[in-house]
């Protein structure tokens, strides 16, 4: 399932019936097609001086097009129209200008709207008329959004703590489907090479950790965790067997196929708490799963599982498991995480989107939600929380299908019986699978 739809914004809205809305609507298309003919073919200063003349600079031409049709749009005095049609010239450049590795252009465009031309006063109501707007979408969550494409990755990993989790932050922006498509092709292309190089530096990091060992510390490890990720990379790929996490999802499905949805309810249960360790822990979650289960979507509790209640039940538990109302943690989140057991949290919500491939933009849009929850608390008040992110993010990775990860054994003079909790005797190595395509991955949906 694609979550970007086709691309109707270039037909006219049903709404736009009046000879205002239309001139409005004309008026957007010719700035729109504009900036695709220019970004094509002219050097990024030309169109970047064209841009600041149109939106901040707001120089009058009664001959140019682009300045007559920014005149209709404000002479309209809707804001909203102005602001998508900034907010569409904006990604338009940055998706043309990311595809030429124009990567500077980029941050010009975004400190633009720094000059401080757009805070003094004019001379004209139709310029204060602009300034007000650019303010307000200066001070919005738009221009924030609009700024993550701005980011060095310097800046990513000195600056703020949530930073780091970019490619996350991206999530909401491209399954929103009310903002342009190309913000959201914009947001997808970034945050997708994000994870792409945090896939590719964890695995170069775990291959050549394994053969200089820990204590060299020239190793650039892309983790939060310090070395103690070779040990959780070592936990969680000694998962297997019969019994690995994509065996048992496989497992899972087929003999859930054609239950009621009442006894799907019941199985899923069985199936998240399968094989936890702590049975204190597994007990409680048993009943908390089972008070949010047994009233989900009961009137269909007769009807047979399908694709669709598989999909809505993963999606309402991921909630259940981090945050039910998109912007504060979930009863079940913070349980799991003052017990100082992400990787149980992780572990469930892996469960949960390897029985469901199309429930991980639910997730990674919960992922999201949380840290910018927490993303006003310091790093050193939060580190519970950038733990859980962390881990889930190795988790996810190994879970990738054109990375594979193996752990092998390097002591053979231990018996037999020795644990294999005693990973001192153990090495994983990392290899990139050479006839898989860059960036695929068996939790991504169908493109």
């Amino acid at each position: 399932m694609d979550v970007l739809p086709d691309d109707r914004q270039t037909e006219l809205p049903v709404e736009l019936n009046t000879q205002a809305r239309r001139l409005v609507y004309d008026s957007q298309k010719t700035i729109y097609t504009l900036l695709l003919d220019l970004v094509r073919i002219k050097d990024p200063t030309f169109v970047l001086s064209l841009f600041k003349d149109l939106f901040i600079n707001l120089v009058e031409n009664v001959n140019s097009a682009p300045s007559q049709a920014i005149h209709e749009i404000v002479l309209a005095n809707n804001e909203s129209e102005f602001k998508n049609t900034l907010k569409r010239c904006c990604y338009i450049l940055v998706n043309n200008w990311d595809a030429a590795r124009e990567h500077q252009a980029i941050r010009e465009l975004i400190a633009i709207f720094s000059d401080p031309l757009i805070s003094k006063k004019p001379s004209f109501w139709k310029d204060n008329r602009i300034k007000k707007w650019l303010i307000n979408f200066i001070n919005s969550k738009d221009y924030q959004d609009l700024k993550m494409f701005a980011l060095k990755h310097e800046d990513r990993e000195k600056g703020h703590w949530s930073y780091r989790y970019t490619s996350y932050l991206l999530v909401p922006q491209y399954i929103d489907r009310t903002n342009p498509i190309e913000q959201r092709k914009a947001a997808r292309t970034l945050s997708k090479q994000l994870k792409d190089k945090f896939k590719f530096d964890l695995a170069m990091y775990t291959s050549r950790a394994a053969s200089a060992g820990t204590r060299d510390k020239r190793l650039k490890n892309p983790t939060g965790l310090g070395d103690e990720v070779l040990n959780l990379i070592k936990i969680i790929v000694a998962r297997r067997g019969q019994f690995n996490y994509v065996n048992l999802a496989n497992i899972f499905v087929h003999q859930t196929q054609h239950l009621t949805y009442k006894d799907f309810k019941r199985s899923l249960q069985k199936y998240l708490i399968f094989s936890l360790a702590n049975k204190q822990l597994a007990t409680t979650l048993n009943v908390k799963l089972s008070e949010k289960l047994n009233d989900l979507y009961e009137s269909y509790d007769a009807e047979p599982i399908n694709k669709l209640l598989l999909l809505k039940t993963c999606e309402r538990v991921i909630e259940f498991l981090t945050t039910e109302n998109c912007q504060s943690p979930s009863e079940l989140f913070l349980l799991l995480i003052f017990q100082k057991t992400p990787l149980t949290l992780v572990i469930l919500l892996l469960k949960l989107v390897l029985i469901c491939k199309p429930s991980r933009l639910r997730l990674e849009g919960g992922i999201a939600d949380l840290i910018r929850y927490y993303e006003k608390f310091s790093e050193s008040d939060c580190q519970l929380v950038i733990n859980f992110v962390e881990v889930f993010n190795v988790a996810f990775t190994i879970y990738a299908e054109d990375v594979e990860y193996n752990l092998i054994k390097i002591n053979n003079d231990n018996s037999d019986e020795r644990s294999i909790a005693e990973w001192e005797d153990y090495r994983v190595f990392s290899q990139l699978k050479g006839n898989a395509k860059p960036g695929a991955s068996p939790l991504d949906e169908k493109k």
